[in-house]
């Protein structure tokens, strides 16, 4: 197909989708006819009641416990599920919307190559693929620079989910005659480890559970992808106390007698992601927001540079991603150590926030604490976050904002070629319509930015970006 679409789109009657929608104008309090009140809680699943049995056990759990458990826990962590991409699913990434996005990304490896001296091996690294539809559009593209793409050894995914390696495994067409799984006592379902791509004349295909696995050869040179996948990494929230000291924001369940703290609110979310916002009320979820009583060991640990000291005042709140620093010092010796590079695209800003912590379901912000794993858990990256963790092992160029560097890399063009090639107005309009979402500054072309990450002994600047970003102290 020449478009994919992203658009969501009800296949219910407008009587039957009526109810649901006035739904959420109703209180979930009962009110007695004594005066008392009782709320009726949501249901409490088996992964809510895990998470439950956990804080009961041990007490209340960092935001990054819970977002590892509601994520990939197997008992139905978000991402055990197959289908949460596209319109069928909760959000809609770029490469879901159009072709036009990948196709752009390969052309950016495609001439950094040739920059290179058009080294004769590379492989693809991609963490996070999702559905695989990036690096399916990336390796289509790459068909038409013929040199470069017979230069590609192969193509490995970091890729935790199951179902998400099956879905990967299907986009590039890969033969599951050949496939070999990861075939333990707990793999029912044929887990994909390695295969051939039928789609990319045979080409290898690997997936791992995290970046260490990768081995390439010492005259391979990497190409690293990483679109959406920072945002997803576990957080920490840290609140600045009275005296000073930093107060961890903690996920306690909702009838301890603990004070909650309030949550992030609908505007701030909005200022950080376009979305249409419908925070749920919390009063119905099992868990709520508590701040910790004392100083706890991971307040100790991570904000122990002194620029979380020196930049913030009482009151101010941080969310810290360790997770995100540790494999941004991986990547980034890797890059280096292999002559490789890099592009981090993701939403978020070159600087520390404290407020944009939040669920996605249904394409629409909803309480992070309610029905665990039913929905995407995500926070804004923190581009001088992963700058900072990477200096010294690698040259970083950003973030720029997607619509810049997509323009700058020439996807008018490639709008241009697509217009031509059809006469069919409705087709016409949904392409302009894609390309204005993915570069329009009220849209994802602000919001979304883009980092480069070149080894140390590169010389001069990648294309579009100027000069490597210096890490502020």
């Amino acid at each position: 197909m020449i478009l994919r679409r992203a658009l969501t789109c009800s296949r219910l009657s407008h009587r039957v989708a009526l109810a649901p929608s006035l739904a959420r104008w109703y209180s979930p309090t009962i009110y007695k006819p004594d005066g008392t009140t009782h709320t009726v809680k949501e249901e409490l699943t088996p992964l809510a009641k895990h998470i439950r049995d956990t804080i009961l056990a041990t007490g209340p759990i960092s935001i990054a416990q819970y977002m590892q458990l509601a994520l990939t826990s197997p008992i139905g962590g978000y991402y055990t599920r197959g289908q949460v991409f596209g319109q069928e699913g909760d959000f809609v990434t770029s490469p879901e919307i159009s072709q036009m996005f990948g196709e752009v990304m390969a052309v950016w490896y495609v001439m950094h190559w040739e920059m290179m001296g058009r080294p004769a091996k590379t492989v693809f690294v991609e963490l996070g693929p999702g559905r695989g539809t990036l690096m399916d559009d990336i390796m289509r593209a790459a068909k038409r620079f013929t040199s470069f793409y017979e230069s590609i050894q192969g193509i490995h995914f970091i890729e935790k989910s199951p179902e998400l390696r099956k879905l990967q495994h299907e986009k590039l067409g890969c033969d599951w005659n050949v496939t070999a799984t990861v075939g333990d006592k707990n793999d029912t379902g044929k887990t994909p480890l390695s295969s051939v791509s039928q789609h990319y004349g045979g080409l290898e295909v690997g997936w791992h559970d995290v970046l260490e696995q990768v081995t390439v050869d010492r005259d391979c040179v990497p190409l690293v992808m990483a679109h959406e996948f920072f945002d997803a990494l576990p957080i920490y929230k840290f609140e600045k106390g009275e005296s000073g000291k930093w107060n961890e924001i903690l996920v306690d369940v909702s009838d301890s007698s603990t004070t909650p703290v309030q949550p992030t609110s609908p505007a701030q979310l909005r200022g950080s992601l376009q979305s249409t916002s419908s925070v749920e009320d919390s009063s119905t979820s099992h868990f709520k927001f508590v701040r910790a009583r004392g100083v706890t060991s991971n307040a100790a640990m991570v904000l122990r540079d002194q620029r979380f000291d020196s930049l913030f005042d009482k009151g101010d709140r941080v969310e810290v991603s360790p997770e995100s620093a540790r494999v941004m010092i991986q990547l980034a010796d890797w890059i280096s150590a292999n002559n490789g590079m890099g592009l981090i695209i993701d939403y978020g800003v070159d600087w520390t926030q404290g407020d944009t912590f939040r669920g996605i379901k249904n394409h629409q912000f909803v309480n992070p604490l309610s029905s665990p794993g039913s929905m995407d858990l995500t926070a804004d990256v923190d581009f001088s976050y992963l700058r900072f963790a990477a200096n010294g092992k690698a040259k970083c160029y950003g973030p720029i904002e997607q619509g810049s560097f997509l323009h700058s890399m020439g996807i008018q063009a490639r709008l241009q070629q697509l217009l031509q090639s059809t006469s069919d107005n409705k087709v016409q309009k949904d392409l302009v319509d894609c390309y204005k979402r993915l570069t329009d500054v009220h849209s994802m072309g602000r919001v979304y930015k883009v980092l480069a990450v070149l080894p140390n002994s590169s010389e001069g600047a990648p294309i579009p970006f100027a000069q490597p970003t210096a890490n502020s102290s």
